[in-house]
């Protein structure tokens, strides 16, 4: 039995398909309102908004070519594993790899909410790239020599019984740190992973190598 608004006239026989057709429409166009997330680029933004889906398009192009990897005759491979291989990248390697470091250095400082900046001491950078089977940059992580370091002091993690609600404690917490100066060795400019890879041990697999 169709649902009617009360107060409205029941349509006749030639005005109904008319009445289908446009609620067919409608129906089509409330699944592109609200927050959505990309299934290529995994960024989120609001549909139906000019502002957002102009934001989306062109983080969305720059991420389809930054991550594309084709690979190179030769790479300095410092781990492999099941689902990929990070390889390193220094700065007096060949051009090519330094524009492609480059490239996937400015889609993450998008990604991450980095005002785009030059590093301080590009020449005594160290960059790993985790590469997955299907030839995507799937992880970066941005190595910097230091020669003073503040560490980090823990937060108490408060009890929490879901894991969506830790993911979430995570991205929210403030991060804060020591004022006292401790001499250190490297420091970590720039970590990243591909939103819809992440908790698979890709960040900490790449830290342990830079160790």
């Amino acid at each position: 039995m169709p649902f009617l608004l009360a107060g409205l006239p029941i349509p006749h026989m030639e005005d109904q398909q008319t009445c289908i057709f446009s609620k067919k429409i409608l129906d089509a166009g409330q699944k592109r309102f609200g927050a959505i997330s990309c299934n290529i680029c995994g960024m989120l933004y609001t549909a139906s908004n000019p502002e957002d889906e102009t934001q989306h398009l062109l983080f969305h192009n720059q991420f389809i070519s930054a991550v594309k990897y084709v690979g190179w005759k030769k790479e300095r491979i410092l781990a492999e594993y099941p689902d990929g291989r990070i390889i390193m990248v220094l700065p007096d390697d060949p051009k090519y790899a330094l524009k492609k470091v480059e490239e996937i250095r400015e889609m993450v400082d998008n990604d991450l909410g980095f005002q785009q900046a030059p590093l301080m001491c590009y020449s005594r950078t160290k960059t790993l790239l985790f590469i997955s089977n299907d030839k995507k940059v799937i992880g970066c992580l941005i190595a910097e020599h230091i020669q003073w370091g503040y560490r980090v002091i823990e937060e108490k993690v408060p009890e929490i019984s879901s894991e969506n609600e830790k993911v979430i404690f995570e991205r929210q917490k403030a991060w804060c740190c020591s004022t006292s100066p401790e001499p250190a060795i490297c420091g970590i400019s720039r970590i990243w992973v591909f939103s819809m890879m992440r908790r698979k041990k890709i960040a900490s697999r790449m830290i342990e190598c830079l160790r």
